[in-house]
């Protein structure tokens, strides 16, 4: 049986990657936000791109359209 082995990313890269402050990132893993691996309790805890790929398409939302105005230019009170 062969292992597909994917390159571990430290918390510090994945925060790095994810343009995020290590505590957010640990935040988002304690809540269950991002999936992570950890060999043995209270041990180094690692990432890997597709869990940080799956955290960005959770975190991702739609833009919402603007209002549109019946005008383009804002009217002045006449004094």
């Amino acid at each position: 049986m062969k292992l597909n082995m994917e390159k571990l990313i430290t918390r510090k890269e994945a925060a790095k990657l994810l343009g995020i402050s290590i505590a957010t990132l640990d935040e988002a893993r304690n809540s269950g936000l991002i999936s992570y691996i950890q060999y043995v309790p209270n041990g180094c805890v690692y990432f890997t791109d597709a869990g940080l790929q799956e955290y960005i398409a959770k975190s991702t939302h739609r833009a919402k359209p603007m209002e549109k105005k019946t005008t383009y230019r804002n009217v002045r009170n006449s004094k």
